[in-house]
């Protein structure tokens, strides 16, 4: 890329960022309220809905691209499928916001949003392994990436507890696939992922350290979707096999997060779809560290996963298989540190 083509498209996301400033302003104004609850961590009322300002940012970048940047487009179908799927899922999520509908009504929406983007033809199609090629994968791609979208764009709705917390991981992973997919002639991927952080740039501040206004779900389900999008996307990335895990990676945070207290409700009896604060990051919280702090160790993953990500890309193929398993090392230390945290607080019960 040109150096007068990146101070474009800096200009262009400095323009975005200021829109979805303003968006959020607006929306800190409209007063749509989230009330404090047993299960959540704020003890006044504070707007939500802020995440319409990334949303309008970016699908007001993708109106641009379409008219002006054809060379960022994928083919039409799958363009289109992407945006009708994710104002789908951005709509009724607001609503949501707004109402609080039953947890089956956003299901509904999220299968059937995924399922738009999916019968677009933006699925997986198959596997580039190490010495064996490409893999076909036929129904199964098609299955596989209806149940990654489900759970990526519900993860980010569950780990979306605390300031800053789901916004500053979304947007440190839209900067390395901004960087990744620029190197790899992505450009799709480099758009609309720059377009999602600027949207989050715009936003977090106003979220983080102390929040003005949350996300709401429409901010975190939207980024979900947009994030489980972007793995399919890179998953087609030329010259980089697995490439499918580069998304896995930057969010192994959260992906293990939601992972591991779903298996622990479970293996307990619990039920899984109850409203609960037993996530990691939220018994962290409770057994004494601070929301920041908690912020600020989920940033690290992030960033760590980026930077697994670039040692992935860099390495020979035969040892890219095993370089995924190194994000988990601190999710191990991560689940220590919290159960001991737990123990010494006293904290008996994690639900």
């Amino acid at each position: 890329m040109t150096l007068a083509a990146f101070l474009r498209h800096l200009g262009l996301a400095a323009l975005l960022v200021l829109l979805s400033v303003t968006t959020v302003r607006l929306m800190i104004s409209a007063r749509v309220m989230d009330t404090p609850a047993a299960r959540k961590a704020h003890d006044r009322p504070t707007p939500k809905g802020g995440g319409v300002g990334i949303v309008v940012t970016f699908l007001v970048g993708i109106a641009v691209l379409y008219r002006f940047a054809e060379f960022s487009r994928l083919a039409n179908p799958y363009f289109l499928g992407v945006i009708e799927a994710s104002v789908a899922i951005a709509i009724v999520a607001f609503l949501d916001d707004i109402f609080d509908w039953p947890s089956i009504v956003k299901l509904g929406a999220q299968v059937l949003a995924a399922l738009v983007a999916v019968s677009s033809g933006l699925y997986v199609t198959d596997f580039r392994i190490p010495y064996l090629g490409a893999v076909p994968l036929a129904w199964a791609g098609i299955a596989a990436t209806l149940a990654w979208v489900l759970f990526t764009t519900n993860a980010m709705n569950f780990i979306d507890g605390l300031n800053g917390l789901a916004s500053g991981v979304a947007l440190i992973a839209c900067l390395f696939i901004v960087f990744i997919a620029e190197q790899h002639g992505g450009w799709f991927a480099y758009a609309a992922a720059g377009l999602l952080a600027a949207g989050l740039a715009g936003f977090l501040p106003f979220n983080f350290p102390k929040a003005r206004i949350f996300m709401g779900d429409v901010g975190s389900q939207f980024c979900g979707f947009m994030l489980a999008v972007l793995a399919v996307v890179a998953s087609r990335f030329d010259g980089v096999e697995l490439s499918f895990l580069l998304m896995p990676m930057l969010l192994s945070g959260v992906l293990f997060d939601v992972a591991f207290t779903l298996v622990r409700r479970g293996l307990q009896g619990e039920a899984i779809t109850q409203p609960h604060r037993g996530h990691l990051y939220q018994i962290a919280q409770r057994s004494g560290m601070s929301a920041v702090t908690v912020t600020l160790v989920h940033w690290g993953f992030a960033i760590f996963g980026g930077l697994s990500c670039l040692l992935f890309i860099a390495v020979p193929s035969a040892f890219k298989p095993e370089v995924p398993f190194i994000t988990l090392l601190p999710q191990l230390v991560w689940v220590w540190f919290v159960v001991r945290s737990a123990r010494v607080a006293g904290l008996r019960r994690w639900g």
